[in-house]
């Protein structure tokens, strides 16, 4: 059965409307939940960058969800601080907590003043921190001098079970390069073929566990508005990596994104007015052929305005949604 979640996406919206958001998707049928964690929007028009750590402590005690946030351990977030602060939210909210680790953006690390290190640097200093949070995690203590460095670090208060720890990527490059370390994959809305190599890559490398999909997409009560609301709200996401891994500040992003109009921003968002149309492309994600399924979806509506994407994807979507992906054994069942 594919689960469904609701996205919080801290570079738009604040903390507190984000939590009456995740408050309302509990209410109208969403499974779990996922949040961003930036330091810095993608672009001025977004305005906000909530602390991500903080509100998810607040949110797990506000919902009975599930949630999970992305990650960037080794510049800005020293690893055993990623592993304490996991450990303990998972200590307080057991099996509800996961964590993806990747190797992170220049928009969000570059605060720390240090040099921005190559793709290959930040792919190896990403496996170092994996290394030291899984030991950490694991109730050891810690010294390491590599990348990073840990001097005798040890997590006081461990969780019974150490969380899930999830490998976000875009290609099926880094789906086989990280595939060894991570308990799932998580990736984001792509061509149907584009996921079928990313999750391929990732299954053919040995990678376990579940896949989930974050998917943006834009809706409106027309396709005007739904187009207007993801050129305002994601455009400067339109370009993709490597740009969004290198740029360092939101009115960078501003300028690459200048004449990015609707049929560009189709690209990277689902943009749609229909309830039947999103049914049917969620549903295509779902199952993408070759006995290629995800585990998860996760809806990131990209306008700032939650609560009626919530209320009518809550009503009309995602029973349709669940009933047309579960498969025909299931029904038997």
């Amino acid at each position: 059965m594919t689960v469904v979640g609701f996205h919080a996406s801290h570079e738009q919206i604040h903390p507190g409307d984000l939590l009456d958001a995740v408050r309302l998707a509990e209410e109208c049928g969403f499974d779990t939940a996922m949040c961003s964690d930036h330091f810095a929007p993608w672009g001025r028009d977004q305005g906000h960058s909530g602390y991500a750590w903080a509100w998810l402590g607040a949110a797990l005690a506000s919902t009975g969800l599930t949630y999970g946030t992305v990650c960037a351990p080794g510049q800005r977030y020293h690893p055993a601080v990623v592993a304490q602060k996991i450990a303990t939210l998972a200590a307080m909210f057991p099996g509800r907590v996961w964590t993806a680790l990747g190797s992170g953006e220049n928009v969000n690390e570059h605060v720390t003043g240090d040099p921005w290190p190559s793709k290959s640097e930040r792919d190896a200093r990403l496996r170092e921190c994996v290394e030291v949070i899984r030991a950490l995690l694991a109730g050891e203590e810690v010294t390491h001098h590599g990348l990073v460095t840990v001097d005798r670090a040890r997590v006081w208060t461990l969780p019974e079970e150490p969380p899930q720890l999830i490998l976000p990527v875009i290609g099926p490059e880094a789906a086989a390069m990280h595939a060894d370390w991570a308990d799932g994959l998580i990736t984001t809305n792509q061509p149907r073929e584009q996921l079928r190599r990313v999750v391929g890559a990732y299954r053919d490398a040995g990678g376990r566990g579940e896949v989930s999909f974050q998917v943006h997409l834009s809706w409106a009560s027309t396709v005007e508005e739904a187009e207007r609301l993801a050129v305002e709200q994601w455009r400067t996401n339109a370009a993709g990596p490597p740009a969004t891994w290198d740029l360092p500040l939101p009115s960078d992003f501003d300028a690459l994104a200048e004449g990015v109009g609707a049929e560009q921003i189709r690209g990277s968002v689902f943009v749609c007015a229909d309830v039947d149309a999103a049914v049917d492309y969620l549903a295509s994600l779902v199952d993408l052929g070759d006995g290629v399924r995800a585990d998860r979806l996760y809806l990131h509506h990209v306008g700032q305005r939650q609560d009626e994407f919530v209320k009518t994807f809550g009503e009309q979507v995602l029973p349709r949604l669940k009933e047309a992906v579960t498969p025909p054994e299931a029904h038997r069942a």
